[in-house]
């Protein structure tokens, strides 16, 4: 299989898997003491989805290049695990400290990954850092949800 054609299979099962953790709309989450600077809801499904276009694209084309291929595969399955997983650690477990814990953990594996991608291809590197840069600004708002509602 292609690699770009796995990548956009890897992150559609991430994202689909993540959705399914999310819950914006929960009365848990509802009654959370957000920041004044949280962007509205409808941000983020549209954040979210040229993203998940961009991790997919820049990650197959990373994985094209022979030399390490495997390597980039395994890395783009686990930032993508992650990815996911933040969803159910924060909304499913109703925890932004395991929600900062998961997304501190995804940012470690989006730097590799960003590193790793810019070895193989600087085009492929400059596609993954949108979500680089807004993964940090995700850190940045689950860190102060976190400390408003200990």
């Amino acid at each position: 299989m292609r690699a770009p054609v796995l990548t956009s299979a890897m992150t559609a099962a991430a994202a689909a898997l993540g959705s399914l953790g999310t819950k914006p709309d929960s009365p848990w989450y509802q009654s959370l003491d957000k920041p004044a600077w949280q962007p509205p809801g409808v941000a983020f499904p549209l954040v979210w989805t040229p993203l998940y276009g961009l991790i997919a694209w820049g990650t197959g084309r990373a994985a094209s290049v022979p030399e390490g291929r495997g390597a980039m595969l395994a890395l783009t399955g686990a930032d993508l695990a992650a990815n996911a997983g933040w969803c159910w650690a924060f909304f499913d477990r109703e925890s932004p400290r395991a929600g900062l814990a998961t997304i501190a953990l995804l940012n470690g594996l989006n730097l590799v990954l960003l590193r790793e991608a810019a070895r193989r291809d600087r085009v492929a590197a400059a596609a993954l850092t949108p979500y680089v840069v807004w993964t940090g600004f995700a850190t940045a708002l689950n860190a102060s949800i976190w400390r408003r509602n200990r």
